[in-house]
């Protein structure tokens, strides 16, 4: 079986995103997984290519069928040419902005056509994107525009821990607004179908409240009785294995733990800090964050899409200490989705 070709959109070329995807492609388990391709510009690239010290020739190629598979090699998509030195390191700017979503357009489409089998993503700026024109607050928004998906949802992994959200850039007014029954339920399907994507081949899935105490029976709130209750039970008679509402500060730990293979949230902070208290990794002796673990992946698309789980990180752009891992995470976890889909499980075997 031919290795599956990730292309690795660079995101925003005031931020890291360079330069932990230069980093990811000397991972010699990254080579050996999977064919990464770059996607963006070649100034940027060269950029972090100097900043890092990296030893690989960054080879241009006219198609993903012409990236040469060989570990001493960065191939690149470029997609719209760049200096490297017009955008200053650390700045949020429109140029920025349209650069990292002129990526995502491109490899998104390849992915489409069949041509990547996944893509893994750098990190943009949402005001960058504001400032290039795009209506949309992510990549999860815009991924689900150019796919032509009715709706997405977000699913982060780290430490063993999955997570997925029945909602993430709205407030939190709003949030509460969309933890409804019909919304629910289709986030339970969603989260299903992606731990299946991952090779989990009979996933078992928590849901949180809502409420503290998931409502206390009706002490702090009725949405979790009213909505997320019938939504859990509605999936079962799915045959999916859904449990809950069951209370968010206990729901994680019981989920790291193996009694569930993932835990769905209602709402962004609630998944999210459960997610980055593992994946945020510090040096006990001097107490120095020293990297970020963990993925971001899209659910509900037609393509594979993963990301890293931390930001553009213009406070030290352009320094050449950012960690790679969360970018390499990435790029690993999209060829296993990957493979998995060209020979998906064909029983029903629990493969936790």
């Amino acid at each position: 079986m031919t290795k599956p070709r990730i292309g690795i959109t660079l995101g925003d070329p005031a931020g890291i995103g360079p330069e932990v995807a230069l980093k990811a492609l000397e991972d010699p388990t990254v080579r050996a997984d999977c064919l990464p391709i770059l996607v963006g510009g070649q100034g940027s690239v060269e950029r972090a290519r100097a900043l890092v010290g990296s030893r690989l020739e960054i080879r241009p190629v006219r198609a993903p069928e012409d990236a040469p598979d060989d570990p001493s090699i960065a191939p690149l998509l470029e997609i719209r040419r760049d200096s490297g030195e017009e955008l200053p390191y650390g700045r949020v700017s429109e140029e920025g902005g349209k650069a990292a979503v002129a990526a995502i357009e491109a490899a998104t489409a390849l992915a489409l056509e069949g041509r990547l089998d996944g893509i893994a993503t750098a990190p943009v700026n949402k005001e960058a994107l504001q400032r290039a024109g795009c209506p949309f607050p992510g990549h999860t928004e815009l991924l689900a525009h150019l796919t032509g998906a009715k709706e997405s949802r977000m699913l982060l992994v780290a430490e063993g821990l999955r997570v997925a959200h029945n909602s993430t850039h709205v407030s939190l007014r709003r949030a509460c607004d969309l933890a409804k029954k019909d919304r629910i339920l289709r986030s339970i399907q969603l989260f299903h179908e992606g731990l299946k994507a991952l090779g989990i081949g009979n996933p078992k899935i928590g849901v949180c409240g809502l409420n503290p105490h998931a409502g206390e029976g009706g002490l702090f709130g009725e949405e979790d009785a009213a909505e997320i209750a019938p939504a859990v039970e509605a999936a079962r008679r799915e045959k999916i294995d859904a449990h809950g509402p069951y209370p968010g500060d206990t729901l994680f730990a019981r989920a790291r733990a193996g009694e569930f293979d993932g835990a769905l949230a209602m709402y962004h902070d609630q998944g999210h800090v459960a997610v980055k208290t593992l994946g945020f990794q510090q040096d006990p002796e001097t107490g120095r964050w020293t990297s970020v673990r963990g993925v971001n992946i899209s659910l509900g698309l037609p393509i594979i899409r993963t990301s890293v789980d931390h930001g553009t990180a213009f406070e030290i752009a352009g320094k050449g200490i950012a960690r790679a891992e969360s970018m390499a995470d990435a790029i690993l976890m999209a060829a296993q989705m990957a493979r998995h889909r060209r020979s998906p499980t064909t029983d029903d075997e629990d493969h936790r």
